[in-house]
C-alpha cells in the first residue's frame, strides 16, 4: 500500500532529455500487457540502430488527466532516451522533454499500485507542498530496474511532476 511514508520527494531542475517515442491513444491503465508490447517495439528499434547504452533510460510521458479524461481520449508516449541527433523512423518518433523544476517521487511498488503511487504524489504531498503543477509540461514515469529482477518483482519508479516556478 503506497502511503505518505512509503515514498520520498525531491525537487530538482531537470536539464530537457532527447527521447524516442511510441505514442500510444486510448486506455492504458492497467494494461501491463500493452505497455510490455509498446516498449518491445521501441527497443527493438533502438537496438537495431545501436542507441541502447548503459546510460539509457526508459519512460512513459502523460498527456491527460485519467481523473478527468475519458479512457478513449487518453494518450501517452512510451520512451527511451536518445542522444542528440537521432533520427525518427520505422513509427518512432523523437522529441525533446523540455527543462525544468520537477518534484521527484521515488517509489517502489507493486505492478497494481501505480494508481495509487499517482494519487500519493497528487492527493497527498502536492496539496501541502506549497507548489502548483505546470500544465504545460507533461508528467513522466522514469523507470529504475527491471521488476522480473528484483527479489519481490518490486518496481522502482521516479515520478516526475512538473512544477511551477516560483
Amino acid at each position: 500500500m503506497v502511503s505518505k511514508d512509503s515514498f520520498t520527494v525531491d525537487i530538482k531542475l531537470v536539464p530537457e532529455l532527447q527521447v524516442a517515442y511510441i505514442p500510444h491513444g486510448g486506455p492504458y491503465k492497467g494494461d501491463t500487457g500493452l505497455f510490455e508490447r509498446l516498449f518491445e517495439r521501441l527497443f527493438a528499434w533502438a537496438g537495431a540502430r545501436n542507441l541502447l547504452q548503459p546510460e539509457t533510460k526508459a519512460l512513459a510521458v502523460y498527456y491527460a488527466d485519467p481523473e478527468v479524461t475519458d479512457e478513449s481520449q487518453l494518450s501517452m508516449s512510451v520512451c527511451i532516451t536518445v542522444p542528440e541527433g537521432t533520427e525518427a523512423g520505422d513509427s518512432v518518433d523523437v522529441m525533446t522533454l523540455p527543462d525544468g523544476t520537477y518534484a521527484i517521487a521515488h517509489f517502489e511498488i507493486d505492478q497494481d499500485e501505480y494508481e495509487a503511487a499517482w494519487n500519493a504524489l497528487y492527493g497527498l504531498w502536492l496539496p501541502e507542498s506549497g507548489y502548483q503543477p505546470d500544465n504545460y509540461r507533461a508528467p513522466f514515469e522514469l523507470y529504475l530496474n527491471d521488476p522480473r529482477e528484483h527479489p519481490q518483482h518490486k518496481h522502482i519508479v521516479d515520478i516526475y511532476l512538473p512544477l511551477e516556478s516560483r
